[in-house]
């Protein structure tokens, strides 16, 4: 027999189970958290930037050994003091200083240093002592007066087409084409290894300008539109390869009409 507790009890889950019914899945799930309010005009913390480079570090690291301690120079290599800006940006921008052995004349390769360290190194070496030419900021210039400055003071070394050529003692002139704007300017200004320097007083910055167009002009076309360039070497060496090659044709053209008429 059901007493009146028993009956209590089912008229309670009864009503708690028509309740969960009516409050359908809301009433199991879990409550979810509102998202965080956002601060209007709240930035993100900014990026912590590099350090520096040190170039009184750099140098002793990778300088002083041949040039020593205060740039003076030693057996190794020589002075520092009073060679300016554009001489240390040239021989570390196109990859010839630092030398991993010791070479007459260094020749161009990767940088071994970033643009920032090579600025740090340029202003250290600037400590030794002052003087020497600024790097330069060359602008647009004209071509065609660049053109006869070329012709007149780089093509006896570096060709007409600026592609180079050997000199006397086992020195070479180097080809152009890899060279920037401001490199360019750089070397007229610096003459770095057997090339004369051409201070203001022979070349002003606006001639300057013009040749370092000329040369860019010279490294965008490398004026081999006719063909094959044969090693730049000239109108001798295109002749003698044509009349090599047109002497192979007739020998063998010979040969096969005598084996036709063997037959």
């Amino acid at each position: 027999m059901d007493t009146p507790q028993r009956g209590n009890r089912r008229r309670a889950l009864a009503v708690a189970a028509v309740a969960l019914l009516a409050l359908g899945p809301a009433a199991v799930t879990p409550a979810t958290r509102a998202p965080a309010a956002v601060t209007p005009g709240a930035r993100a913390p900014a990026p912590t930037a590099a350090p520096a480079p040190d170039g009184a570090d750099l140098y002793l690291r990778t300088c002083a050994s041949c040039h020593g301690d205060q740039g003076r120079g030693t057996q190794r290599g020589p002075s520092l003091v009073g060679v300016g800006p554009a001489s240390v940006d040239f021989q570390l921008g196109t990859g010839r200083m630092p030398l991993t052995h010791e070479e007459r004349q260094p020749t161009r390769h990767e940088p071994v240093f970033s643009a920032a360290e090579i600025a740090a190194l340029v202003d250290h070496v600037a400590t030794f002592g002052g003087g020497g030419p600024p790097i330069p900021d060359p602008a647009p210039g004209d071509v065609a007066a660049g053109r006869q400055i070329f012709a007149a003071n780089c093509a006896p070394c570096h060709s007409a087409t600026g592609s180079g050529t050997d000199l006397t003692n086992g020195l070479v002139a180097p080809p152009l084409y890899e060279a920037t704007a401001v490199q360019i300017a750089e070397a007229v200004r610096v003459g770095p290894g057997p090339m004369p320097a051409f201070p203001g007083e022979v070349l002003t910055d606006r001639q300057v300008d013009d040749l370092t167009s000329y040369v860019r002009l010279l490294s965008s076309e490398r004026l081999d539109a006719g063909g094959n360039p044969l090693g730049r070497l000239g109108p001798s060496t295109e002749g003698l390869v044509a009349w090599l090659f047109g002497l192979s044709l007739l020998v063998l053209a010979a040969r096969w009409l005598g084996t036709r008429a063997d037959r």
